[in-house]
């Protein structure tokens, strides 16, 4: 059984000041209870890559892999039927802006559309997006909708949603494009609206992410870049870890987003310890891997794992993480943050079903 957690219904989040004070009064004299866990599948092959070049065959052989430890067959209940049906509008969240080699690797990005459309998934219910069509366009994806038949959308280019936002007392710099930009008052900045792609379009998301470091969040994955893609007036929330650790969980718990999440794939083929926004294979190692969950969170804690790991390989000075955004994403119910309570999956080492509980400086 897959656990996904359910995220909050209401537009209106709670404060996680709120949810902590709540579940310390929790903490009572009730007989203890098992606790959740998250699952994640990590498969590699070492000929995924040669030169720092994704093989496409290589890499659709270890999407469908994973995808069947995951998700089971479809004879089974499982598979991509088992979470969308053909009317479904499916959103596949990309990481652009570092360019085809730093950023999203395009041979992954391909595989998940090749394996929706061989599953009977309408290649026009298929969106290829990113928050900026210029960085979709510099990386090469829009003659995809040629390819494939997909659409390629930038959630700016869409437009924002003036009837759903999220909203903050954090009151920002607005910039050309945002909703609010050029009007004036006392609430103007404190909104953050939401592309009109997850109001009026999409219905499920699948996060696919680079394991590429994020200075103040710890990784460029599956939190950081769907929140930030997904709403405007950003600005105002990126230059500070504590504003991050704030937002980033709750804009993923409106339910326009937390909701449709099905899927999370981390591209772990080369990890960018260094960097963020450039690509810098100087500062990178190759892994050969892609990692799989439907928890997003878990699947963050265990990136900025690696990056730990590897700049301790490169014996570069440990910065410390973000850790307050992933508790504050737990307290929000959107997953696991607790690596002891994270189940490993790995292939084609461990035995069909065995997912494991290791320690950290093993995962590799």
């Amino acid at each position: 059984m897959i656990i996904q957690f359910p995220i909050l219904a209401s537009r209106i989040v709670p404060t996680l000041l709120g949810l902590a004070v709540a579940a310390q009064a929790s903490v009572s004299d009730s007989a203890p209870r098992e606790l959740p866990e998250a699952r994640v599948v990590i498969v590699q092959d070492p000929a995924a890559t040669r030169t720092y070049t994704p093989q496409p065959r290589e890499i659709r052989t270890m999407i469908e892999n994973g995808l069947l430890a995951l998700w089971g067959s479809p004879e089974t209940g499982g598979g991509w039927s088992s979470c969308l049906t053909e009317e479904d509008i499916v959103g596949i969240l990309i990481h652009s802006s570092p360019g085809q080699t730093g950023g999203t690797r395009p041979a992954v990005a391909s595989a998940i559309i090749e394996s929706l459309i061989a599953h009977g998934h309408p290649p026009e219910r298929i969106i290829l997006w990113d928050r900026q069509l210029a960085t979709l366009q510099a990386a090469g994806y829009l003659t995809w909708e040629q390819h494939f038949g997909i659409q390629v959308a930038g959630a700016r280019q869409a437009g924002y949603d003036s009837d759903r936002w999220y909203e903050s007392s954090l009151i920002g710099t607005l910039s050309w494009g945002d909703l609010e930009f050029g009007k004036k008052g006392d609430q103007i900045g404190r909104r953050s609206y939401l592309s009109t792609l997850l109001t009026q379009k999409i219905t499920k998301i699948v996060n696919v992410t680079p394991l590429l470091n994020h200075n103040r969040a710890g990784v460029c994955g599956n939190l950081v870049n769907l929140a930030l893609a997904s709403v405007d007036n950003v600005l105002r929330f990126q230059s500070n870890p504590q504003n991050l650790a704030i937002a980033i969980p709750e804009i993923i718990a409106l339910p326009e987003v937390g909701d449709r999440i099905i899927l999370n794939v981390v591209d772990a083929l080369i990890v960018q310890y260094q960097g963020e926004t450039q690509t810098r294979l100087q500062d990178s190692t190759v892994l050969n891997q892609l990692r799989f969950s439907v928890d997003p969170v878990a699947l963050d804690v265990l990136s900025i794992e690696e990056l730990k790991r590897q700049r301790a390989l490169k014996e570069i000075a440990a910065t410390e993480p973000n850790r307050r955004l992933y508790q504050n994403a737990s307290l929000l119910e959107i997953g696991i943050s607790d690596p002891e309570r994270i189940r490993i999956y790995r292939l084609p080492d461990d035995p069909p079903g065995n997912f494991s509980r290791p320690a950290l400086n093993d995962i590799r």
